[in-house]
């Protein structure tokens, strides 16, 4: 129904909020390719990005309580750096 999917529109905002909270905005990078430029170097991959992935797809669930678990496992490796 239309109240049921409100509540899931503020769920999913309330908890987007709370990971951008811990984990910073989310950016967005533009790659511009040039003919005849020496090739770019690639980029590491980031550090904490298993458990920034698995936490943005228990958040997709629209239980934001049942994804503490990896919220605390990406601030703990966080922490590490």
């Amino acid at each position: 129904s239309m109240m049921s999917g409100m509540a899931t529109g503020v769920g999913m905002s309330v908890a987007n909020r709370a990971v951008d909270a811990v984990m910073g905005p989310r950016q967005t990078e533009v790659v511009h390719r040039h003919e005849g430029a020496p090739p770019a170097a690639v980029a590491a991959p980031a550090t904490c990005q298993l458990q920034q992935d698995q936490l943005s797809q228990c958040m997709k669930t629209g239980d934001a309580t049942a994804c503490q678990f990896y919220l605390d496992a990406l601030k703990a490796c966080q922490q590490q750096q």
